[in-house]
């Protein structure tokens, strides 16, 4: 993997603010790579300490990793389920919201 895509994905992700989540397909539209979701959760995996991967799941609302769901819930979300309750309201798009 290109570790300029990999960057590019940590500095989005960064950016998510607390409280609210974004999909992995998101993140890849807002680097440009539309087609690439999958990529976007292999970079997650070696992400450094300051990139809140919790906050990136799937785009139907599911936890891609159930251990995510304690720091989910310190910052206030709740997950039922292993989904988010309140999906489309916590929901934080880059190409939107920046």
């Amino acid at each position: 993997m290109n570790e300029i895509f990999k960057q590019q994905v940590w500095e989005i992700t960064r950016l998510i603010p607390k409280g609210r989540v974004t999909s992995y397909g998101t993140i890849a539209k807002a680097v440009g790579f539309p087609n690439h979701s999958r990529h976007v959760g292999k970079a997650m995996g070696g992400c450094p300490e300051d990139v809140p991967a919790h906050r990136v799941i799937s785009s139907s609302g599911t936890l891609s990793i159930p251990e995510f769901q304690k720091r989910l819930e310190a910052e206030g979300i709740v997950v039922e389920n292993g989904k988010i309750k309140n999906f489309k309201t916590l929901f934080w798009n880059p190409l939107e919201e920046l």
